[in-house]
């Protein structure tokens, strides 16, 4: 089952990474690659009952590959970790099938360290969903949900669900719907996306400027209209004053 896990694994570092060349390249040089070989070995000691063994091999792990994966964590089929380095997985972390994690990224927990006893077999860790893609430098923690083929980008702070196939951007994270459904679930390096991923405070504050914008054109053109009827008046006044100065003067 094991080595089962690891074929689709290598597969799927061939197919999202147009860098990797060859089985035997990712199998040799790829740290992203180590680290999930590890995971798997030490996972199987973790499930036998062998928790020490587990972290002991999961230490190694983190040593060699700079990679941080609990061997208590639960990860599906074709998993990636491109790039790699400073990645931390949780132990009740849960992650699905063809999930891609990028340099940088914490999967971690929040719950405070004082009544540590408690916690033991508590969910404190995230739940990414099947096609989840996290960019780079980002943070996701708490026991919350990342629905299937949803995005979190670059430098994102994750603290509470995130739907299916969005994408969650910022600090704190803030959800942006994608334009085109249809391609929600397609792969894309770094959680990008075709149209971009606008900064949503970003979009309200340039919205803003455009509506003041248009208030301000509005403003002018009632100053032009208050003038003119201003001048007309002032221009009636003038006639009617010469046509009283007229009538005295013949009176």
């Amino acid at each position: 089952m094991v080595f089962k896990r690891l074929k689709a694994d290598l597969d799927a570092f061939l197919e999202r990474d147009p860098a990797a060349r060859s089985r035997f390249e990712v199998v040799i040089l790829y740290q992203g690659f180590h680290a999930v070989v590890f995971y798997r070995v030490a996972n199987w000691f973790w499930q036998a009952g062998l928790q020490f063994i587990g972290r002991l091999i999961s230490q190694f792990g983190r040593l060699f590959t700079g990679i941080e994966i609990h061997p208590g964590a639960t990860i599906g089929c074709c998993f990636v970790i491109d790039h790699g380095a400073g990645v931390v997985i949780g132990e009740t972390a849960e992650i699905g099938d063809n999930v891609t994690l990028y340099h940088n990224v914490t999967l971690g927990g929040v719950a405070p360290s004082v009544d540590s006893a408690a916690q033991v077999g508590t969910k404190r860790h995230p739940t990414l969903g099947d096609g989840v893609i996290v960019g780079s430098g980002a943070q996701i923690l708490g026991p919350i949900n990342v629905g299937d083929n949803a995005r979190v980008g670059a430098n994102a702070v994750v603290t509470s669900d995130v739907p299916a196939n969005v994408t969650a951007v910022g600090i704190p994270a803030r959800i942006i719907p994608p334009r085109d459904k249809s391609k929600a679930g397609e792969f894309r390096a770094y959680a990008t996306s075709p149209e971009g991923v606008p900064d949503p405070v970003q979009q309200v504050l340039d919205q803003l400027r455009n509506e003041i914008g248009d208030l301000k054109g509005r403003i002018g053109e009632l100053e032009t209209e208050r003038d003119a009827l201003r001048d007309d008046a002032n221009n009636e006044n003038d006639d009617t004053d010469r046509g009283d100065k007229k009538k005295s003067s013949v009176a």
